[in-house]
């Protein structure tokens, strides 16, 4: 697996990461504990070295599983995690993210350095390699967030400073603080947000950029069509794009990329994330997977050139595409680029 660098900073991954979320939350039922383990191990043996999980992934449950899983390959390995909600203590599952429910948003300094002691447990290591917040508070001041990261930075718990689905004034403000080594925010030929302010101001202040959903869910593979049934707790149940009507609508993306994959002897998702990766040399896309299969297919697409050539022709066919429905509900869609 080849290797980039995230920005400026020496912080150095496979080009492609995996997202470990669907595993235990997200995408319908949590998947068997052991067949996830050694998933994510056989990802290792194939030269992936950076992993994405979160506290709010579960809750908790998918912090245990990376850490049981990559203990004893720690030296092998990047770790992100994130911080940024408090569970409600009433539980519930009706949560922003599809899953257990989470009362609010929460950055307050205590809360983050409280955060950093139980991933770390969870997680089984001495130090968090990046971490991210989850998504701005906007009740607690991003120089505040980012003055918390420093502290911990400094005492040796956290190597990086992350920033999810952070704007791009949010992004300069805490890079004065303390320098963010990556943004993660979601960015596929079918959500392209991040190019109009965000990516620039990465490359601006040379800060890594990390796309998440890079194959849209799964739709970008072209295994999904209108007639795909979700369970309850599948948060593309609730995400307008995925409505039956807007899958039927967005097929022509999934035709175009078909297209292409044709050409190239390659797949649809194959040519997505070979499309993300020849954007910039420091954005590293994190597919998520629970399939050996899948994850094999997804690692492909790091050895797949699009020329330039490739690339105009395959952005002049995008763009002439409507893409139809929003990509989250009005409320979860507030929480993004404050």
């Amino acid at each position: 697996m080849k290797k980039r660098r995230l920005g400026n900073s020496d912080l150095e991954v496979s080009a492609l990461g995996l997202g470990c979320m669907g595993m235990s939350h997200g995408f319908g039922p949590p998947k068997d504990k052991q067949e996830m383990i050694s998933l994510i191990r056989a990802a290792v043996d194939r030269g992936v070295s950076f992993f994405d999980t979160a506290e709010v992934y579960g809750p908790f449950t998918n912090e245990l599983l990376v850490g049981e899983a990559l203990q004893p390959l720690r030296n092998k390995v990047v770790i992100a995690t994130k911080f940024g909600f408090k569970p409600d203590p009433k539980g519930g599952t009706d949560g922003p993210n599809g899953g257990p429910k989470w009362s609010a948003l929460a950055s307050h300094p205590d809360h983050i350095k409280k955060v950093a002691e139980e991933s770390l447990k969870r997680l089984r290591i001495e130090v968090i390699d990046l971490f991210y917040q989850h998504r701005v508070d906007p009740d607690v001041p991003i120089e505040e967030v980012a003055g918390a990261v420093k502290d911990l930075i400094v005492q040796g718990k956290v190597r990086h400073f992350g920033l999810s689905e952070a704007s791009a004034s949010t992004i300069r403000r805490a890079h004065a603080v303390q320098p963010v080594t990556a943004v993660q925010s979601e960015y596929s030929l079918w959500f392209r947000k991040p190019e109009l302010e965000v990516i620039p101001t990465c490359e601006e202040l040379g800060i890594g950029f990390v796309p998440f959903s890079p194959l849209g869910r799964g739709f970008l593979t072209g295994k999904v069509d209108e007639k795909t049934e979700y369970a309850e707790n599948d948060i593309r149940k609730i995400l307008p794009r995925f409505s039956a009507e807007n899958r039927k609508e967005n097929q022509k993306v999934v035709d175009l990329l078909t297209a292409f994959a044709n050409e190239k002897s390659a797949t649809p998702g194959q040519i997505a994330l070979a499309w993300l990766l020849a954007q910039k040399p420091w954005i590293v896309p994190i597919p998520g997977t629970t399939k050996l299969h899948r994850l094999e297919e997804n690692i492909g697409a790091a050895d797949l050139v699009l020329s330039a050539s490739d690339i105009e022709k395959l952005n002049e066919a995008a763009s002439k595409l409507e893409v139809k429905g929003e990509r989250y509900p009005e409320a979860m869609e507030a929480m993004a680029y404050r």
